[in-house]
């Protein structure tokens, strides 16, 4: 079946540095979050995964910008959307509730250095932090 998945992820800031995650066992890291399911806003969909994920509870949350990308991975074509939110918490922690994901915090400069997918997201978030402008971002 062919679909398209919509995503919603967090740029979490604390104290210059900004949370990622990755799957155990895996090479890469990736900003929070995850998919919004039929019939679930965006934000709502964030704030259930940062929840589930962390403990997490939202005190702020601004759309500021997306990605869409066609990607294979494991031979099969993969249609994602990423819809990108600053995210205020009341407290952080990298402390995570699931056993496959482990959760960091990364200096900008170590953010930059560091294989967090995809790439363009990362180098667009990287981008934003310094100006600020909602951007939209194309792969194929």
């Amino acid at each position: 079946m062919k679909k398209i998945e919509i995503l919603a992820r967090a740029l979490i800031q604390n104290k210059g540095k900004v949370l990622v995650c990755r799957k155990i066992g895996s090479g890469y890291y990736f900003f929070p979050g995850g998919h919004v399911e039929f019939g679930e806003e965006s934000e709502e969909a964030l704030a259930r995964e940062l929840n589930e994920e962390l403990g997490l509870k939202i005190k702020k949350c601004s759309f500021i910008g997306g990605l869409e990308q066609v990607y294979l991975e494991n031979n099969k074509k993969h249609h994602e959307i990423n819809l990108i939110f600053d995210v205020k918490v009341s407290k952080i922690t990298t402390k995570s509730r699931e056993k496959h994901l482990q959760f960091f915090l990364f200096d900008k400069k170590q953010l930059a250095k560091e294989n967090i997918l995809p790439v363009t997201l990362k180098e667009s978030a990287l981008k934003w932090f310094k100006n600020q402008k909602l951007f939209w971002v194309k792969l194929k």
